[in-house]
């Protein structure tokens, strides 16, 4: 449409939830700017328009306001995470500025400095909790499973479809799936309903014009880089194509620089990779299924010498937190998550994340780190370096008997106790479990460690042993010193307590009457009044 012709239908149009007019003749402030922009993402999108007058008949005023328009666009994709473009008009040389707002994403209001905006008529408000609830439960729509408009099969990546049958053959034993077209298999694994091409298709299967045509942000970006530097990466790939046609390369590149730490239990020597495969490839799966392909950016992995982070647009789905990442599964992207699984590249739809925390504590590396996950953005940093090489031979002990019969939570405790870790309440509810089956010993009121037995077994019982007797020689050395040094006028109980704030005081009452026992320390007098002194 000619831009003469944008102008007048502006000058035309009615104020209301989907545009708005701002004379702003020298100046606008930004954060103004990004209020109105949220409240357009909110009410479905639209524009924001400067230079036109706000009452009828509308005239244009021109505008001097945001002279560089492409950096305040930018700021407000910042600001706002949603696309936003704009356009630029001179008419009776005057200046017309239009920003296009997108719609904001399925399921989640669009934020300014974390309020939700929005129109009623001409008026800009917080949105209410029955409307941001309402938002909420689109979630129930899953994006994959809509149909890409325009899409059709020739769109679609041959090589991608095939890899998927090899996969798919592999995982279920069935032949017959080698005698299907590819039509045919793709209506069977869902990715096709009645020859119309789901965004599943276009995600998993897609030739690269496709991709770039219908749903450019389906776009995968590996980056190596050497140094914590900044600049231009080492190395840098883009991926812009069906993930079943790209997902073995990505790995390759992670490959090629994936150094391997050795440890020593006997005679043997073990290798183990610095970057685990099947928590890379979890990782980078989970990535695909469930980040928003509504909202622009990328899938970014980004390698380093002992760690690898995987960043995906959209923040955790609906209901999950890092608290319950572990207990709850609700993939975004239901129609990805269940053709994935079909081919068992997901072991159980949604299971990606307990696998990726149990292997991290199988090979003694840290656990998954979430740190600058927020509403927009998920990421998850693996740290590749082993902790401890003690811990894996106890870790092995353990696996080699029990790894089918433990879960994702048991693995953690052990983990928790063996790094000496407070214990939430989860864990501590597989206690009694991991007591039964051998793997923690009860030694006190409310102190466990792993069992000797895993640390004998591996010729390192004295570490049990340290663990077990340190702590308490130690805090009877420590009352003793303090004793010691007021034992002229002696030291009464409440002093003991400030010496080991971390006991209850019936755990400081049982350590003295050891140390009496043991005839090192005497008490004197009763209840408040009592002075524990040296006994000499």
């Amino acid at each position: 449409m000619p831009y003469t012709d944008i102008v007048q239908e502006l000058l035309e149009a009615k104020e209301g939830e989907h545009i708005q007019f701002k004379e702003a003749k020298n100046r606008f402030d930004f954060g103004e700017a990004a209020k109105c922009c949220c409240a357009l993402a909110n009410n479905g999108g639209g524009k924001l328009v400067f230079g036109i007058s706000d009452k009828r008949p509308r005239s244009i005023v021109g505008s001097k306001a945001f002279d560089q328009p492409e950096r305040t666009r930018m700021g407000l994709i910042e600001k706002l995470k949603i696309n936003i473009d704009f356009q630029l008009f001179q008419r009776e040389g005057k200046r017309v500025l239009v920003f296009d707002v997108n719609s904001r994403p399925i399921g989640l209001p669009v934020q300014y400095e974390g309020v939700a905006w929005i129109y009623e008529g001409d008026t800009l408000k917080p949105i209410s909790e029955d409307m941001r609830r309402n938002i909420y439960d689109e979630i129930g729509v899953d994006f994959s499973g809509t149909i890409c408009a325009g899409a059709t099969v020739e769109d679609l990546d041959e090589t991608a479809i095939e890899n998927f049958r090899a996969k798919w053959i592999e995982k279920s034993g069935n032949k017959q799936l080698a005698t299907l077209s590819r039509g045919q298999l793709l209506h069977d694994c869902g990715a096709i309903t009645d020859k119309k091409i789901t965004y599943a298709a276009l995600i998993l299967f897609g030739k690269n014009s496709a991709i770039v045509r219908f749903l450019p942000q389906a776009e995968i970006i590996f980056e190596y880089r050497s140094s914590e530097a900044s600049g231009p990466a080492n190395q840098r790939e883009e991926f812009k194509t069906g993930f079943f046609a790209c997902y073995d390369q990505i790995w390759s590149l992670v490959n090629l620089r994936n150094d391997k730490q050795h440890y020593q239990e006997g005679f043997f020597v073990f290798d183990i990779a610095t970057f685990n495969e099947r928590v890379v490839r979890e990782a980078i799966l989970n990535a695909v299924s469930h980040r928003n392909y509504q909202f622009g950016g990328s899938i970014f992995i980004r390698q380093f010498r002992d760690r690898l982070v995987v960043e995906s647009p959209g923040g955790l789905p609906f209901g999950i937190t890092l608290d319950n990442i572990l207990d709850r599964q609700l993939p975004r992207n239901r129609r990805i998550a269940e053709i994935l699984s079909l081919c068992g590249m997901v072991e159980r739809s949604g299971q990606g994340m307990n696998l990726m925390f149990e292997l991290s504590v199988q090979e003694a590396k840290p656990l998954p780190d979430f740190t600058g996950t927020d509403d927009f953005f998920v990421s998850v940093t693996l740290n590749g370096v082993i902790l401890d090489k003690e811990m894996l031979s106890v870790i092995r002990k353990i696996s080699e008997n029990n790894s089918e019969l433990l879960s994702t939570e048991d693995f953690l405790t052990i983990n928790a106790l063996y790094h000496g870790q407070m214990l939430d309440s989860k864990m501590q509810d597989r206690l009694t479990r991991l007591i039964d089956l051998g793997v923690v010993e009860h030694i006190g009121r409310k102190k466990y460690v792993l069992a000797r037995s895993l640390y004998a077994a591996t010729g390192k019982a004295g570490i049990h042993t340290r663990r077990v007797g340190l702590d308490r020689d130690t805090n009877k050395e420590l009352l003793l010193k303090h004793i010691r040094e007021n034992n002229n006028d002696g030291t009464p109980f409440k002093e003991l307590q400030q010496v080991l704030p971390g006991l209850s005081r019936s755990q400081i009452q049982v350590l003295m009457r050891e140390l009496r026992a043991d005839g090192k320390v005497i008490c004197v007098g009763k209840t408040s009044a009592a002075r524990w002194f040296i006994n000499k």
